[in-house]
């Protein structure tokens, strides 16, 4: 059965503009690889997967893949890659009135419900980010390239909110620290979800992230040697 092509725009169902023919095969070919790359990575390890394991699992070439991803971080990281970029349209698309902490925090639980629905499923899907989750932590390589992409997500971070607080972030450090804070937050998260795995699933992890917000002010402002 073929994967479900989650959704990639934070817009209501049924209002993206349907790619055309030669734009959908090319989506499918690229989820293709991942998906295969998906499973082999998981079942076999990342070190022990090739690019032509990949190319063949999907029926192409080499040249075929390389055409899509630059090596193998790239198509193991794209499924996380799908949601990050989620989760960035969905902050942008946030009421102006929202504070940024309170923007930021509604974003990151709509993507992970969003892309966990029962719906979502194959490339691009929180299930398959949380099944990577792991394997990023214990593969060197790997945590390198996905704390790069962190990194550059951060930067779109600061960039977003600036814009929404109509704010120049080379003069107002605001939005740096709040970006630096989220993303420190967020890690701590997933790492704390991914060492104790429960709760379980897409609603498990926003549990996690939702408690971590919730401890956010007590954190900055509050007194620490009462009760948290």
């Amino acid at each position: 059965m073929a994967a479900h092509t989650p959704r990639t725009t934070c817009t209501p169902e049924g209002s993206e503009r349907a790619p055309g023919l030669r734009e959908r095969k090319k989506q499918q070919t690229r989820y293709a690889l991942i998906q295969a790359a998906h499973v082999l990575f998981l079942r076999q390890g990342f070190a022990h997967t090739t690019v032509d394991e990949i190319a063949s699992a999907v029926d192409v070439s080499q040249r075929t893949f390389f055409r899509y991803f630059a090596n193998k971080d790239e198509v193991a990281l794209a499924v996380m890659a799908v949601a990050e970029d989620y989760f960035i349209e969905c902050l942008r698309l946030r009421p102006a009135e929202e504070a940024p902490l309170q923007a930021l925090r509604a974003s990151i639980v709509k993507a992970w419900r969003d892309l966990g629905s029962e719906e979502a499923s194959g490339p691009g899907s929180i299930h398959s980010a949380l099944e990577l989750m792991r394997m990023i932590e214990e593969t060197p390589p790997l945590l390198a390239a996905h704390l790069r992409r962190v990194t550059e997500q951060e930067r779109l971070v600061i960039q977003v909110l600036a814009e929404r607080e109509g704010l120049d972030p080379a003069e107002d450090l605001r939005p740096a620290v709040l970006a630096a804070v989220f993303g420190s937050l967020l890690r701590s998260a997933h790492l704390s979800w991914s060492a104790e795995h429960e709760p379980a699933g897409p609603e498990g992890m926003v549990a996690v992230i939702e408690r971590y917000f919730d401890q956010l002010g007590p954190a900055l402002a509050g007194h620490w040697r009462g009760p948290a």
